[in-house]
């Protein structure tokens, strides 16, 4: 009977303040007997590029995750910022660009 669940006992049951709380003194325990299993910067570097690999063929989650970005850094600091603020974000940055000759409409010196 795939479709019936199963009621929650012993360590799943517990609240999970109490579920850490035990996991941290295992945890401390394994440290103290040596047993504790702590990465290489080798091993580390591996288990990232698995991990990498697995989350990359869900293509839906990378769609929401370029998502994210391009709202990041295609205005999405702009549009939370009122709008007085833009424009003279705006303003100041077309004076700097003007200030250093990029952008200008006056043509240069010595060139006609």
């Amino acid at each position: 009977m795939p479709n019936e669940r199963k009621s929650k006992r012993g360590f799943a049951a517990m609240d999970a303040n109490k579920q850490r709380e035990i996991a941290s003194k295992g945890g401390k325990a394994a440290h103290e007997k040596g047993t504790a299993h702590e990465f290489t910067p080798e091993e580390a570097r591996e288990a990232g590029r698995k991990g990498g690999e697995a989350v990359s063929q869900n293509r839906e989650h990378m769609a929401a995750i370029g998502r994210k970005g391009g709202e990041s850094s295609h205005g999405g600091w702009e549009r939370s910022r009122p709008s007085h603020e833009t424009e003279q974000a705006e303003a100041e940055h077309r004076e700097g660009a003007t200030r250093h000759g990029e952008h200008s409409s006056e043509p240069k010196p010595g060139k006609s």
